[in-house]
């Protein structure tokens, strides 16, 4: 099935839980036939924090609820080490569907990598997610996720652990308030790394970063680098 993209599944109300609903019917790519489910996000749609992964794994695909696999569970650890509540942050992923690849006919679920054409795709969801949200600060948890809201140049070592004003683009709605954005390590880019101690500090010390910056008294003591 060729992407059409998810404009065409977009409901009139904007609210997260409108999204959520529409989201569940959404075949604006190829991605959402194997697929076992839409995941859409968790989180109150009040929060000051947004956490942006890549997509669905096989744990989430079957249970329906971003990060609850192994690199949830760094993750959770990470943002209790940062002083930061997951249940307070507003957490989603990129692309909504499970890409994936079985290693033998009917065996294990192999998570593939989102191609750029189902980043963008999925992107009308995210717009409008955050759009609901308004976060103060985004955080991007990868490669795909920065590339999904910044553009197929963003590369995670240019911006990693910096603050940075979010650019609005063209098809984002105008915002009621700024925001920030940080770029930061995917959790499950942690768990493959060779120094797994010190791949994870690097986490915790960039959502540390964004924890300060969720607050508007700590505004004046971060450092910010307009992208």
């Amino acid at each position: 099935m060729a992407a059409t993209g998810a404009a065409p599944f977009l409901p009139a109300s904007r609210s997260v839980a409108a999204l959520a609903a529409a989201a569940a019917a959404c075949a604006g790519c190829e991605l959402a036939g194997p697929a076992t489910a839409t995941v859409f996000s968790a989180g109150p749609p009040s929060a000051r924090l947004a956490l942006v992964g890549e997509q669905p794994g096989d744990a989430e695909d079957r249970v329906g609820r971003p990060f609850v696999g192994p690199a949830g569970r760094l993750l959770d650890r990470a943002l209790a080490d940062a002083g930061l509540d997951r249940a307070e942050a507003y957490v989603t992923n990129a692309v909504k569907h499970f890409r994936f690849r079985r290693d033998t006919p009917g065996g294990r679920r192999l998570h593939v990598t989102p191609d750029l054409e189902h980043l963008a795709a999925c992107r009308p969801w995210l717009v409008a997610e955050l759009a609901a949200v308004h976060p103060t600060v985004v955080v991007l948890l990868g490669a795909s996720a920065g590339r999904a809201l910044l553009g197929p140049d963003f590369r995670v070592g240019r911006s990693r652990g910096r603050l940075m004003a979010r650019p609005v683009a063209a098809d984002e709605p105008a915002r009621e308030r700024g925001g920030w954005v940080l770029a930061t390590v995917h959790p499950s880019a942690v768990l493959r790394a060779q120094d797994s101690d010190a791949a994870y500090a690097g986490l915790v010390a960039d959502l540390r970063l964004a924890a300060a910056a969720a607050d508007p008294a700590a505004y004046g003591s971060a450092t910010v680098r307009e992208s």
